[in-house]
């Protein structure tokens, strides 16, 4: 399920800085502060920008934190918005959960903010992402040649679009 960030995800999102994959998986470069998780956590709760829609990923069955999922950089002129996601442990990768958030988002994006398109990007090292948005209803656009630079080698980014007529 999708639920409104509370203040006490400061901690699990925290926890998660430190995951390799997660940041390999997300281009992360950058290091974090408790102040600066503390402020972002904090920025959601009060959910009062217009330009984003953010959730916290978490099973129906219990109220553990496995990730979260942003639309952002909303741009009501053209209809069009940028979404993102990010699970917080490798265990919980594979189980449908990102592909469900995702598919959760983007019908809440376009229903409540009359969006006609939301665009990705996803690095190629990430086939198993690429399956899940492809799922979700969306398609390969372009690419961003060697757009990411991880452990020594320049990475493709593929971008990725689902139109709201597209959606399912």
């Amino acid at each position: 399920m999708l639920r409104p960030f509370r203040a006490e995800d400061a901690q699990p999102l925290w926890d998660s800085m430190d995951n390799e994959t997660t940041n390999r998986l997300t281009g992360t470069h950058g290091t974090f502060t408790r102040e600066m998780i503390d402020g972002y956590v904090q920025r959601q709760v009060a959910a009062d920008d217009e330009s984003r829609i953010s959730f916290i990923i978490a099973p129906l069955d219990d109220s553990r934190v496995l990730g979260e999922v942003v639309v952002n950089e909303i741009d009501m002129d053209n209809h069009c918005a940028s979404i993102r996601i990010a699970l917080f442990d490798e265990a919980e990768f594979g189980k449908g959960y990102g592909s469900e958030a995702m598919r959760l988002m983007v019908g809440h994006a376009f229903e409540t903010r009359n969006l006609h398109r939301i665009e990705l990007e996803v690095y190629a090292f990430n086939p198993r992402a690429i399956r899940a948005y492809e799922k979700v209803g969306f398609v390969r656009e372009g690419v961003r040649r060697d757009a990411l630079y991880w452990d020594g080698e320049y990475v493709d980014a593929i971008i990725m679009s689902i139109l709201r007529n597209e959606w399912h």
